[in-house]
């Protein structure tokens, strides 16, 4: 039996669909998940996809936080479950709880799109196995509020514990540290602001390198890791 990831749409979901893509052709069943929906419907892993949830109303992602979905999967990840909050998804995370930090409006308070490298920090999570660490890979990233910020003590503390998974190589948000994405305590949830699910193959997307977060991912749940 395939792994099973779910795929979250809010309103104002807009990479769900692309999430859902990546999920398949790394080998897992996409599973559809609502936001008013209470429970996983049993999946093995989540994926919290980009967009612009409730229109980024309030704060980025601060209402979606609240949703009844969530609910279910700040449950499941306090039990072990794999997340990953993709660019408006990591701005969720942040807002439920589930990472610290916050994504502020870019250096400049521009809307940036483009294709960058990233430097792989930590190949151990649950989504980055496929990876090597000081590796980098070639994603896109479309974001006007993708600015990692932390206190110094939180970003000290994310530093010593090796938690930083990906860094800018061009940081053209002015994140701390270059952080591009970071994961919590346990290695299971993982929050980025690129864009993965862009790069998977090569007649849509700049690389296939995204598709190693999707794959390490069904490696984790498949060998219970």
């Amino acid at each position: 039996m395939s792994a099973k990831i779910g795929v979250i749409t809010f309103p104002g979901t807009l990479d769900d669909v692309d999430a859902a893509r990546a999920v398949r052709l790394a080998g897992a069943e996409a599973v559809s998940l609502w936001h008013a929906d209470e429970d996983l419907k049993n999946v093995d892993a989540v994926v919290v996809p980009g967009g612009f949830s409730y229109g980024d109303y309030l704060r980025t992602g601060a209402i979606s936080a609240l949703a009844p979905v969530m609910r279910a999967v700040i449950d499941a990840a306090g039990k072990g479950m794999p997340v990953l909050g993709i660019c408006n998804g990591f701005q969720i995370l942040t807002e439920a709880g589930l990472l610290p930090g916050a994504l502020t409006r870019n250096k400049g308070l521009h809307f940036h799109c483009v294709d960058t490298f990233l430097t792989v920090d930590n190949a151990n999570t649950a989504w980055t196995t496929e990876f090597e660490s000081g590796s980098k890979i070639l994603v896109p990233a479309k974001h006007g509020e993708g600015r990692f910020q932390a206190s110094a003590e939180t970003v000290k503390q994310l530093e010593e514990e090796g938690r930083v998974v990906f860094r800018y190589t061009d940081n053209f948000n002015g994140s701390v540290n270059d952080i591009a994405g970071i994961t919590n305590e346990t290695g299971r949830v993982v929050g980025l602001m690129p864009h993965p699910e862009h790069a998977v193959e090569t007649l849509t997307g700049p690389s296939t390198d995204g598709l190693g977060l999707f794959v390490s991912a069904i490696n984790a749940i498949t060998k219970g890791a």
